[in-house]
């Protein structure tokens, strides 16, 4: 017998669920018929687990340990209650759950508090499927000592994944180094012992309030009151299934915006995804259906969560493009919204303390730095993720190019795609008073800053290893140009740069002031490139944008 089937039998063994029982016994079957196609997907399966590292646990829903699942999300359960115990041996830890709309998703928090509760922890289970903003300001405002928000966010439809937070000194942001190799350590004892029946259990665990979430909404409603004038604007807001919309109806309306028009189709969640191929506003063709609906209400934006409400897109009219609407780019959306912060700080009259400073992830435009010098903020690029950008000292605002940002630093320790629109419409709105667009506000910031134009090349692979391959030849034989333009520098981030942790990060600065980075993405099987350029005009940092792309495909051809 293969060690695979062995651990297929031990995994049916301790199984809890009936589904993915029935799913395994099938593919036992198959492999003991002699089936090639059977084996190769046991072996998938068992061959290795889910890693759990600074980003929780993230995979497709199934039978395994390299799968999402119940066995998998009870092991988790139990590695991270025993870590909460081993840091807070004197005291009783608390843990706040929350959980979104995925399949499965109220099913693996359930468990989770179960098993808290069952280890001794007090375990506090949101009162339904909420975003996950709320679960990250569920951990703050109840003084909690972690969080775990159920919840894949926008990746493919039969993921789901398990997002780690800390209270105290980590103030309710996401895990970092080394408390993910620390947590991983105690889950992997849990799952060598081998039994997930055996773990103790409570149905002792308490319900929040619905006054949490009552604060949520005031706290994020008061990050942009309507202005005046804001009444009679026309736009169109989708949940891409997701669960954004009950939570941001109540906020638009404490803050005093009009009702959007909703695509009726995405507004309510639903885990089978059904109008879209990938619940992602970044992904092609994701926000036709928010495109049509605007076309029709003859809107002047649209604004889009994913499924999890965390990120934010934003499109408005545009006559060059197909169809007539261009969804902004991260970008553009986050230097807007850097902008706001920036200007709102001036205007206030804080006192002394800590300076304050803007942040973004490295991959993320280098306009952001320019608008903090333009105002005198400090500024901080740190590594992908908001488990860093959280953590950057004096942060008003902080953004990454991937949609999200994060507005409200004294509430939520996270990217948060409902304040997000709500500062979004506060400035779109003050702007619509004065009889300009967000087109105007954009070229406004071009004149102020300059044009910055970034792309993105994003190659999806079935081997993980041809990601480590390219990115091990571009470090054997750095780049001397990409396309035309002389490379004038190349960091490593492996090696540590400008104070930063270790990443697998190469960052390429070209002659021009031009700058490529390589990454391997972080919750997908994907190499991402990411470019950046500046212009004295929209015209020509697209031009020199182009060349770019141009330098980057050819220097990935070369190494793949």
């Amino acid at each position: 017998m293969s060690d695979h089937v062995a651990a297929a039998r031990a995994w049916l063994a301790q199984d809890p669920d009936a589904t993915t029982r029935e799913e395994l016994t099938a593919l036992l079957a198959r492999v003991e018929d002699g089936d090639a196609e059977a084996a190769a997907d046991l072996e998938d399966r068992f061959a290795t687990r889910l890693a759990f590292g600074t980003a929780g646990l993230r995979g497709t829903l199934g039978a395994g340990s390299n799968r999402m699942n119940r066995v998998l999300v009870a092991q988790a359960a139990a590695g991270f209650a025993a870590y909460l115990r081993e840091k807070q041996p004197e005291g009783t830890p608390t843990v706040v759950v929350g959980y979104d709309g995925r399949r499965n998703s109220d099913v693996f928090a359930r468990d989770s508090v179960e098993i808290f509760a069952g280890a001794g922890l007090r375990a506090i289970l949101l009162p339904r499927m909420l975003p996950t903003p709320v679960l990250a300001f569920a951990v703050r405002h109840l003084g909690a000592d972690a969080g775990v928000m159920v919840t894949a966010s926008h990746n493919p439809p039969d993921d789901n994944g398990y997002k780690v937070y800390l209270g105290g000194a980590d103030d309710g942001a996401q895990i970092v180094s080394p408390a993910d190799a620390e947590i991983a350590a105690h889950i992997q004892r849990v799952a060598d012992a081998g039994d997930v029946t055996i773990l103790p259990r409570s149905v002792g665990y308490e319900n929040a309030p619905e006054s949490l979430v009552d604060a949520y909404v005031a706290a994020t409603a008061a990050v942009a009151p309507a202005p005046s004038g804001a009444e009679g604007v026309r736009w169109v807001y989708t949940a891409m299934h997701g669960v954004g919309w009950e939570t941001v109806e109540r906020v638009l309306a404490a803050a005093g915006y009009p009702a959007p028009v909703v695509v009726e189709a995405q507004i309510h969640p639903d885990g089978r995804f059904p109008t879209v191929a990938f619940p992602n506003p970044e992904e092609p063709g994701a926000m036709d259906l928010a495109f049509e609906t605007a076309r029709s209400a003859d809107a002047e934006f649209v604004i889009a969560n994913d499924p999890d409400a965390d990120r934010l897109a934003v499109a408005i009219p545009d006559a060059d493009v197909e169809g007539g609407w261009r969804r902004l780019t991260g970008n553009e959306i986050g230097l807007l919204l850097g902008w706001r912060a920036a200007r709102a700080h001036a205007d206030s009259d804080r006192g002394a303390g800590q300076p304050a400073s803007l942040a973004c992830s490295l991959v993320s435009s280098p306009g952001l730095q320019v608008v903090a010098e333009h105002y005198g903020l400090d500024f901080h690029a740190t590594l992908t993720g908001f488990k860093w950008i959280s953590r950057a000292p004096g942060i008003i605002f902080g953004f990454e190019e991937a949609l999200g940002y994060l507005v409200n630093p004294d509430t939520v320790r996270d990217k948060d795609g409902i304040s997000a629109a709500v500062a979004f419409l506060g400035l779109a709105t003050a702007a619509r008073a004065e009889g300009r667009t967000v087109a105007d506000l954009l070229q406004e910031f071009r004149d102020t800053f300059g044009a910055f134009a970034s792309d993105q090349i994003s190659v999806r692979v079935t081997d993980l290893s041809e990601i480590g391959g390219i990115m091990a030849s571009l470090r054997a034989q750095p780049p001397s140009a990409v396309g035309e333009v002389a490379v004038s520098k190349v960091d490593d981030l492996l090696q540590g740069v400008d104070g930063l942790p270790p990443g697998d990060v190469l960052r390429i600065w070209l002659e021009d002031g031009s700058r490529l980075i390589v990454r391997p993405s972080g919750t997908e099987p994907k190499l991402k490139l990411y470019l950046d350029v500046r212009g004295s005009s929209a015209k020509k940092a697209r031009r020199r944008l182009e060349a770019l792309r141009a330098g980057a495909e050819e220097l990935l051809a070369a190494v793949r």
